[in-house]
């Protein structure tokens, strides 16, 4: 696994809209640059620049949005 990608497994979302909420909801994060959320694995990738933001801070920002986040590492 790339040292600027982090994996999430996300619960909760149940449709393309719920998709879209945790892509934006993570894209706010500093330093995140990309982020690939795929619904049918319940999973987003998180690439990132520069210093990469704490676990914590991503999965923070998730449940924000309303839907848990887990690391899959």
């Amino acid at each position: 696994m790339d040292n600027n990608k982090i994996k999430l497994n996300i619960t909760g979302m149940t449709c393309g809209g719920c998709a879209a909420m945790v892509k934006t909801a993570l894209g706010t994060v500093p330093n995140v640059s990309e982020v690939e959320v795929d619904l049918p694995t319940n999973t987003a990738t998180v690439t990132t620049t520069g210093t990469p933001p704490a676990l914590e801070a991503l999965i923070a920002t998730v449940r924000q949005a309303g839907y848990d986040a887990t690391s899959s590492n």
